[in-house]
Formats: structure tokens, sequence, C-alpha cells
């Protein structure tokens, strides 16, 4: 038996898609063949992005899930509305329960009983988010609930435990970040499960391991978002040195890696060559970046019918959309000033900067609208009202469409002016890139050998 989603389900779910769609430019899922359509289920994911964690996988997987979510989250004037009518199960910490063991209790009585009725919930089992690409100690939480709802059961479905990881590249940047989220295959339960009423310490320990070895799996580790970071623009050497197609992002995940294993080895049995390396490719990313030729743009050849066509492509769509996107930057700017602001004025950590960005603007741009739409009727009357109302969503995809076009176009010119204006710079970047990509693979052959 398979729970079906409700109405108020389906509402924020939609709404959740629509969010993360205009949040950022990709969200990519990997693995869906690891998913089961129907049973019992625990999707147990890493915790680096706050509430935006919990919204994606509400996006992207297909059954309803209930989110187990920290008890202070259902008393907040936005956040908590949501997390009621999707059915969100209330954890209450060791600070929030104190000494009330009940609180809890009543936590693994709620998950025992969805979990009987085949329902699917969602647990991040660090207990924590923080926005360094580790993974932090793996609580039992999970394990514990899957082998209460295990505990003296001989018949129906087994729960499956899924590990989920979720990997982000510039995860708080509006219309920048990325997100992939690789569905791992379950991790294998049936030697824990010996059906006593009282699940055992031991089981849930090694049932916890497992889940931390899982989600390993499905995650890139590094030791900070600098390292990280740099581990990328290693990955960027590497396939422009062979000319390699782009590979799929669980290709990527497992190359970044096995990088990252390499560079940790490497620190161990060869530290100074591996700091040198890390050295040359911070001067060289800095040279690229201030200089507007990282990436790509460093190996693009501006001929003059490539820019001319450029130039004539891109221009006309400007234009031609200029109109609706100047109406749209009308419209929609007071709120998105408004939800800037408020973003800078709430203390926030750096890996709730989307959550504060999605849900101050979830609050301020329906507000902001409302007080345009009145002074529009106020004005115009009714009929100016109704324009005012088909004029909002069509000239806020313009407005967005075209500032990521005007800002791609300023990004490839200040790129064709460099080239034009210091060859020689151009020319020395790419030198020194190909020399970091010979060095990157020397470091290679020698982490093999090691």
């Amino acid at each position: 038996m398979t729970e079906r989603p409700s109405t108020g389900y389906v509402l924020v779910r939609g709404l959740t898609r629509f969010l993360l769609g205009l949040f950022y430019t990709r969200i990519e899922v990997v693995g869906k063949e690891n998913l089961p359509d129907a049973g019992p289920l625990i999707v147990a994911a890493n915790h680096h992005n706050s509430v935006i964690d919990a919204m994606i996988l509400i996006a992207t997987i297909p059954r309803p899930i209930r989110v187990l979510a920290n008890a202070p989250l259902f008393r907040h004037p936005v956040i908590g509305p949501f997390l009621r009518l999707i059915g969100g199960l209330p954890v209450n910490r060791r600070k929030e329960a104190g000494d009330d063991l009940t609180k809890n209790a009543a936590l693994f009585e709620a998950t025992t009983k969805a979990l009987h009725e085949g329902a699917a919930i969602a647990i991040f089992p660090e207990g924590v988010t923080q926005p360094e690409p580790t993974l932090q100690p793996v609580k039992t939480g999970a394990a514990r609930m899957l082998l209460a709802a295990e505990a003296g059961r001989r018949e129906g479905p087994r729960v499956t435990l899924l590990p989920v990881g979720l990997v982000f590249d510039r995860p708080g940047t509006f219309r920048d970040g990325r997100a992939l989220v690789q569905i791992g295959p379950p991790v294998d339960t049936r030697d824990c499960l010996d059906f006593s009423p009282a699940p055992p310490v031991a089981s849930a320990r090694v049932l916890t391991d497992r889940l931390r070895d899982a989600l390993r799996a499905q995650i890139i580790e590094a030791d900070d978002r600098e390292t990280l970071r740099l581990l990328k623009l290693v990955e960027e050497l590497w396939r422009g040195g062979e000319g390699e197609p782009a590979p799929d992002e669980a290709s990527r995940v497992r190359w970044l890696q096995d990088a990252m294993r390499t560079y940790r080895s490497l620190l161990r049995t060869d530290p100074e060559k591996v700091s040198a390396f890390r050295r040359a490719l911070e001067a060289f990313d800095a040279e690229a970046e201030a200089s507007g030729l990282a990436g790509e743009r460093l190996s693009r050849i501006y001929s003059v019918p490539t820019v001319a066509r450029f130039a004539v492509t891109e221009g006309l769509s400007l234009l031609v959309t200029t109109p609706l996107a100047l109406l749209g930057l009308l419209l929609h700017g007071i709120p998105y000033r408004l939800t800037a602001f408020a973003v800078r004025k709430i203390p926030h950590t750096d890996e709730e900067e989307a959550t504060d960005k999605i849900a101050a603007g979830l609050l301020l741009y329906p507000v902001a609208w409302a007080l345009e739409g009145w002074a529009v009727s106020a004005l115009g009357g009714k009929w100016w009202l109704a324009l005012f109302l088909l004029a909002l969503p069509l000239t806020g995809f313009f407005a967005l469409s075209w500032y990521e076009r005007l800002d791609r176009v300023r990004k490839e010119s200040r790129a064709f002016v460099r080239f034009l204006k210091d060859r020689d710079l151009v020319r020395r970047l790419r030198e020194t890139r190909a020399e970091l990509a010979r060095e990157l693979r020397a470091l290679a052959r020698l982490g093999e050998a090691t």
C-alpha cells in the first residue's frame, strides 16, 4: 500500500517545483531506478542547504514524503504552514524536548504508523545542517525508526532505507546555482531484522554505519568549500586537456570523488608538490577570473564571423524583448529589492541563504504585487487591474530571461575586448593552463603509483 498525496501536498509540491526551478538554473536527478514505487520507505539525505534540502526531496521524488523537521520550524510564520500541509513530523531535539521523553516517543509512534501504512518519510540523519562539503556524524535515528517499524512484523513489505546525496554548486546564488540529487541503492538491512519487540542497539549501530557509507558514496566530500571549488577547476583542466565530451552528472561525481581521494593520498605522501600545484592553480584562477577569461572563454576562438553572428543574434533578441523586459523590471523590481534588503538584514548562516531568499520572496512579492494592484485599480479601474494581473507572469519571464541574456552578452563582450587588447595575456593564460594540465597528469600518475 502506498500513501496517496493529499490536495495540500500536491499544491505545496507544485509551488516548491516552481520556486526551485526559478531559483536554480538546473536540478538533475540520478538513480531514479533505485526508488521503489510502493512500500514503506525511509529517504535519508545529507544536509547542507537548510530547508532547501527538504524542498528538493519533495520536488524530485515522485512519491509523497512526510518530512521530519525540527519542531521550531512548525512555528515559523512562512515555513510552518507548509510543513503542516504536507504532513511533516516535528523532531524535538534535546534542547526543545528537555526532560520530556514522551515527545520523541510520539515521533517514533508516528513514523512507525506511517511506515506500516506504506508511506515514505524523509530524514536528515546528520541532525544538523552546515555548508561545508563534508558528512557530519550520522545519528542512529533513521536506523531506530526502521527497526521500530520492523519490530515483531513477520508479514508485509520490508521497510526500504534509501540513501540520497544532495550535491550543490553555488547553492545560495539566485539563477547561478545548480543541484544534483543522487539516489543510491537501498541499504542492506536483512541481517539486522530479528523481529524482536525491542530493536537492539547493535543493529541500529550497524545500520547507521552502513547508511553513513552509502551517503558518502553519493556525495563529494572535501575539506572545505574552497577545496571543492578548486577540485571542479581541476576537473576542467583534466577534461580540457584530453578534449573529452562533457560527462553525465553521475560520472562527474565519481570522477570528483576519485580525484579527492587521490588528493588526500598525495597530501600524505608528497605534500610539497601538492601544495605547490594548488598555489599555482589558485594564482591562475584568480588572474583568469579578473580578466574575464575564466572557463570556456579562455578556449574560445573569436573569429570575425563568429563575433558578428553572436552580436547580431543576441543584440536583436535583447532589442525585441526590451519593452516587455523593462515593464517586468518595473513591476517586479520593488519586491526584488525588498527581498534583497530583507535577506541582508536577517542574520543567517551560509547554508540558510537560499532558504531565507525564498522565504522572504514568498512573503514580500505577494505583498508588493497586492499594493501595486491596488494602486493600478485606484488609478485605472478594474480593466487596468485585469491587464496588470495578466502582465505579471509574462513580464516577469521576459525580465528574467532578458537580464540573463544581457549578463551573458556583457561577459562575452568583456572577454572579446580583452582578447583584442591583450593577446599576450590570452596566450600566457593558455600556456599556463596547458602546463597545469601536464602537472596534473603527472600528479595523477604519482597518485596511482602510491
